[in-house]
């Protein structure tokens, strides 16, 4: 996941605003190695997708970011970050509980409750990517949430017991990695392949919203740019880019 000799930086840090901006603001005054993270016991203003923010208690879960260089792909393929950061991130707590799936686009479910969410920030040089900062929040050990977030849950809350916050991040890098290789080595149809498979109510009809109201439809195809192609009763089809839809709980 290195495409120079450095070794990758890992950066601890108590408490920051957003673990992203950290990253992306030291990545501004100078070169990073590729893989380099940034890890923090606390997050003042954690960001998810624009208009949502990340509650976690001081010191119980796992929030990180992580910068790659993938200036091999196209500006037009960048979703492919996103999914093999939700795969790596479903694949690690499957090794903790049961019921992992990934939510459209790149939240990760247990069951009917949210127990991460990521944030990936791409830019671009040209037609192809530059770079990815890759921001992702897990719940582990969280007994209580406080916020108005309509359903968080953490691997305490399933598991009722304590997880080891270093070794689900040491699971995630090493799974991580193994799809980053697999992107480098263009297996592009194999991580398609698997996060249809692993992607949350891909197993019939389920309520919606989008903004002509509520509808039952069925994930029919992700486009390889991203976008959700859902299929009514009728067999009509609707195409959404991010935000323009959402699922009914």
């Amino acid at each position: 996941m290195n495409n120079e000799n450095d070794t990758p930086r890992i950066i601890r840090l108590q408490e920051t605003d957003s673990t992203n901006n950290y990253l992306r603001e030291l990545s501004r005054h100078e070169t990073l190695p590729e893989g380099s993270l940034v890890i923090a016991d606390f997050q003042t203003c954690g960001k998810g997708q624009p208009g949502n923010t990340w509650e976690s208690e001081k010191g119980k879960n796992l929030m990180f970011s992580i910068l790659l260089y993938p200036d091999f792909l196209p500006a037009n393929r960048q979703f492919l970050i996103s999914q093999i950061a939700a795969l790596s991130v479903k694949e690690t707590l499957d090794a903790y509980t049961d019921r992992v799936s990934v939510k459209w686009p790149n939240d990760i479910y247990r069951e009917d409750k949210k127990i991460c969410g990521m944030l990936i920030e791409n830019d671009l040089s040209g037609r192809n990517l530059y770079c990815s900062v890759i921001g992702i929040g897990i719940n582990i050990n969280q007994q209580l949430f406080r916020s108005n977030a309509p359903n968080p849950v953490s691997l305490y809350q399933i598991t009722g017991k304590e997880q080891d916050r270093e070794e689900v991040l040491k699971r995630f890098l090493r799974i991580f990695s193994n799809y980053y290789l697999a992107l480098l080595q263009e297996k592009e149809d194999e991580i398609r392949t698997a996060y249809m498979k692993a992607l949350f109510r891909n197993d019939g009809f389920y309520p919606y919203r989008d903004e002509q109201g509520e509808f039952e439809a069925r994930i029919h195809a992700i486009e390889p740019t991203g976008h959700l192609l859902l299929q009514l009763h009728d067999g009509s089809i609707r195409r959404y880019a991010f935000k323009e839809v959402s699922h009914l709980l």
